[in-house]
């Protein structure tokens, strides 16, 4: 989710919108001329702006679309995945400057949230709300716990989509010299899926998976974590202890081990959060391949 579209909707709205007042209050080209008979840019103001005006608003307040583009928050959702984010459900923004100009809510535990990568908030990010403001979040054998409450955690078995699963990895260059094609792509994916354990996890109301892989702890790998609290971050990643700060979150992604997440760059700001994920629409595998929608329905 690397692209704002509103980069492009919101200054196209504003211009039609501006040619279209000044053709109302001064111009009169349309009622002069009659329609079809205005200039081109007034012609288009007449023909866009109503409908670019209604888009803006729904995608900036109500509803927006995005499309999942890794497999970091599998088994919840899947590459290709083409989702709706609530962008109401924690505070209404401006389009772009981003200013909350109403309170309407903030995330819970479980929330699966859009927001805007700290790191680089022209992109856009969607994980799991592990951590509120205030929270201390910590991770020992395998169970994680908020306040010193552990989560709820049971062992399911539950087996994954052999064609999802042989999406976790796209075809393409991973590494200069070395590119997948699509069945080694596949190959890797299934040969993964092999070492995968599936969990059942309850923060607060939100009941839903969360996959690990044996054997691997990508936490090890995590900077930021050591950063926190070299006093208690174990060299192996197994054990940590982080405190949120206020106006902050702390996400992880439900791909536990394969998640570039908070445990890697830090807190979500309040500010840059944009909306809770809601409900999966549309299911598009890569490539030459037509869209399905047997994935749809609400999101855990």
């Amino acid at each position: 989710m690397d692209f704002d579209f509103n980069l492009i909707l919101v200054p196209l709205t504003v211009v039609l919108g501006i040619v279209w007042l000044l053709d109302k209050l001064a111009l009169k080209q349309r009622k002069t001329r009659g329609r079809g008979q205005e200039g081109l840019l007034v012609r288009w103001a007449y023909d866009f702006f109503p409908v670019l005006a209604v888009v803006l608003i729904v995608r900036s307040f109500l509803i927006e679309p995005f499309n999942i583009p890794s497999s970091s928050m599998v088994p919840t959702l899947y590459t290709g995945d083409f989702i709706a984010v609530n962008k109401y459900s924690y505070g209404v923004r401006l389009p772009l400057t981003y200013n909350k100009i109403l309170d309407t809510g903030s995330p819970e535990h479980g929330d699966v949230a859009v927001f805007r990568y700290p790191e680089n908030p022209s992109i856009y990010y969607i994980k799991r709300v592990i951590g509120l403001p205030g929270d201390t979040v910590s991770y020992n054998q395998g169970i994680l716990a908020i306040n010193d409450v552990p989560i709820d955690t049971q062992p399911v078995d539950f087996s994954a989509s052999a064609e999802l699963t042989s999406q976790l990895y796209l075809p393409g260059q991973i590494a200069p010299g070395q590119e997948l094609t699509e069945e080694s792509a596949a190959a890797m994916g299934q040969q993964e899926e092999g070492e995968a354990q599936y969990f059942e996890e309850t923060p607060g109301k939100n009941k839903h998976l969360v996959r690990y892989l044996t054997g691997m702890n990508s936490a090890q790998y995590a900077p930021f974590l050591q950063q926190q609290s070299p006093e208690v971050v174990s060299s192996e990643g197994t054990e940590w202890r982080i405190n949120v700060p206020e106006g902050h979150y702390f996400v992880m992604g439900d791909n536990r081990d394969r998640s570039a997440d908070g445990r890697f760059w830090g807190f979500v700001p309040d500010e840059n959060l944009a909306g809770k994920a809601v409900y999966i629409w549309m299911h598009k595998p890569p490539g030459l391949n037509l869209p399905t929608f047997q994935r749809n329905g609400a999101i855990n």
